[in-house]
């Protein structure tokens, strides 16, 4: 299976460049041009924060520039989404899924060339981390109890792996990857996606693979002063195979942007209280 792995478009009702010079419709049609020549591409995924403003409308621009194509589309959702708009517009965020959570969260199953994907909600309303409820997890343990063809691919929008001494990781990621991990052990994942960090990352967790892929609307770099997070225009993304001697194999995607690498804007955490 080869699967185009998108995060954070951070898509808004308005038509226009946000406060720091990125339109983000222009940054996801961007990357979208620039990879629109891939070959064998079966699916696209989309973990999270598809919306900056939670509305509607930037759903509805969502599906037009991702969903409405030859290619199924699948969506997360992250912590700045808004579960009532979003479920208006993608549902579960699965075009045909062979199995949907029964409760508020958007989580559901499909099956892409003999992979299981499954997608989980880890939005907490309202908070920057994120979270998997336990009817969630259990939901998951009784999904894994049959193994698919060809493996298991989970998706969802916060980490629970960090950049080692990240503090705004620690304090932004899933906030329960020990009860995740004990679901996921032992079980036939291939492979964990998530986004929300943007940045792309690597890890193992639960005994399989983990990445992080980098931000559509902007990309953070890490090689500023220690807890300074420096915001970058560009957009990114990852090409995901899966099958044969060396999977699963990702090679990141940088949209051809005459802007890419400039900085947008700072954030200094070090003047940050993390306490919630």
């Amino acid at each position: 299976m080869r699967l185009l792995h998108l995060s954070d478009t951070h898509l808004t009702r308005e038509a226009e460049p946000n406060p720091y010079g990125i339109d983000p419709a222009e940054s996801l049609r961007r990357i979208l041009r620039d990879c629109s020549e891939l070959p064998g591409v079966d699916a696209i995924l989309v973990s999270g924060d598809v919306a900056d403003d939670g509305t509607p409308e930037a759903y509805a621009q969502a599906f037009e520039l991702i969903g409405n194509r030859e290619v199924p589309a699948f969506f997360t959702t992250g912590n700045h989404d808004e579960r009532g708009a979003f479920a208006a517009v993608l549902g579960c965020g699965h075009p045909k899924p062979v199995a949907e959570f029964d409760g508020p969260e958007r989580a559901a199953v499909s099956l892409i060339e003999g992979y299981r994907l499954v997608t989980l909600d880890s939005l907490i309303p309202g908070k920057t981390y994120g979270r998997i409820s336990a009817r969630q997890l259990d939901w998951l343990r009784e999904i894994l109890t049959e193994p698919a063809p060809e493996g298991t691919v989970v998706a969802f929008h916060h980490p629970p792996v960090i950049v080692p001494g990240h503090r705004v990781q620690e304090w932004a990621g899933l906030r329960n990857g020990d009860e995740l991990a004990a679901v996921l052990t032992g079980t036939d994942v291939r492979l964990i996606l998530c986004g929300h960090f943007h940045l792309q990352l690597f890890g193992m967790f639960a005994g399989a693979p983990l990445w992080v892929t980098p931000g559509v609307v902007n990309r953070i770099d890490l090689t500023g002063t220690p807890g300074v997070d420096r915001f970058v225009k560009g957009a990114s993304a990852t090409l995901i195979d899966l099958g044969g001697p060396h999977s699963p194999v990702l090679h990141t995607l940088h949209a051809r942007d005459p802007e890419m690498g400039r900085t947008a804007y700072e954030v200094d955490f070090r003047e940050v209280s993390l306490s919630d």
